[in-house]
């Protein structure tokens, strides 16, 4: 099948990223407009025919989650309205993936809001990645893949040629991701015993299980925020012994102290992917992005002609590092 039918659109935060997709598989973006008005009012409009296409929106709910999610309405109901054949969301990064339960009295689980929503707009298949628990899935009664940046992260890791390395999950729940960072390095692990009292996006770090004097401790983690766990986390590690690291994030979601306080911490290099169009992130010589886009626009390629995904979890092959790493 020619590259050149499969349809990609982009969302107005992810034009940048859904380029790179395009570039990966020999595609053209197809053209569209959003504009926002004086009072925040939104407006998609299609350039293009997209009568019985298979389209493909690229849109990360990130920076602006709330005019970024309902924008993503707007277009599935807009191809819709136009006669596509089918509207496949490509979520880089989904923000309100952290709304996945109902841990507290009188609280909306967004997560499966959102996923509501999007479906009843028209939205056939979702394709995103590190989504921040897989029970998220099941949220959706249209189909989800779930791809991991994992294998690209490893890989710069690795590039890195770090001594005798460790991996550090922040916490508990994490620690299942974290040994398969490990089994991809050849790596000790060692867990943090972290706890959020409230929503003001400060964690507090109790405890570090696992040994990492001597070693250069490899932070995971799906995203960060406010920075406050990675640093407090380097500042314990530095404490334990750990003569060098290095922190991996899947998503960087960093707000402009975050990134200040991260360059005062110990942390000596930052790798993660470009799933968000962060511009904060320019201002820090310790950060280094890799592109997911390489992998969403080999899964669209898959997707596209009928093809499995699956070798996509377990063995990405080396056409997508490679073009991820640049």
């Amino acid at each position: 099948m020619n590259n050149h039918e499969i349809k990609i659109f982009a969302g107005s935060s992810g034009k940048a990223f859904a380029e790179k997709m395009c570039r990966y598989i020999g595609a053209n973006l197809g053209q569209s407009e959003t504009i926002t008005f004086s009072e925040g009012n939104i407006f998609v409009r299609i350039g293009e025919t997209v009568r019985d296409k298979d389209v493909y929106l690229v849109q990360s709910i990130g920076l602006r989650p709330n005019d970024e999610f309902v924008e993503i309405l707007f277009w599935a109901d807009a191809f819709k309205r136009a006669s596509a054949n089918s509207v496949t969301v490509i979520l880089p990064y989904f923000s309100y993936a952290k709304g996945d339960k109902k841990d507290e009295p009188r609280v909306s689980i967004r997560a499966r809001v959102c996923a509501e929503s999007m479906e009843l707009a028209g939205v056939d298949r979702i394709v995103a990645m590190d989504l921040h628990s897989q029970q998220i899935q099941g949220f959706f009664k249209k189909p989800v893949d779930h791809l991991f940046a994992l294998p690209v992260l490893c890989e710069a890791v690795k590039r890195l040629q770090p001594a005798d390395p460790v991996v550090v999950s922040p916490d508990a729940g994490f620690a299942k991701q974290a040994r398969k960072f490990a089994e991809h390095l050849g790596a000790s692990i060692a867990i943090g015993d972290k706890t959020r009292r409230s929503h003001n996006e400060r964690a507090e770090l109790l405890e570090l299980i696992g040994d990492v004097a001597g070693k250069t401790a490899v932070i995971v983690d799906d995203f960060s925020i406010s920075g406050g766990t990675l640093t407090e986390i380097a500042q314990l590690l530095k404490q334990r012994g750990a003569v060098s690291i290095i922190a991996c994030l899947s998503h960087l979601v960093l707000s402009e102290a975050a990134v200040k306080k991260l360059d005062a911490s110990p942390i000596e290099r930052i790798i993660g992917t470009d799933s968000v169009d962060n511009p904060h992130l320019i201002h820090s010589a310790k950060i280094m992005q890799v592109s997911a886009a390489p992998l969403f626009g080999e899964a669209v390629s898959r997707i596209h002609r009928k093809e499995s995904l699956s070798p996509l979890f377990d063995n990405v092959p080396e056409q997508v590092i490679d073009s991820s790493l640049g």
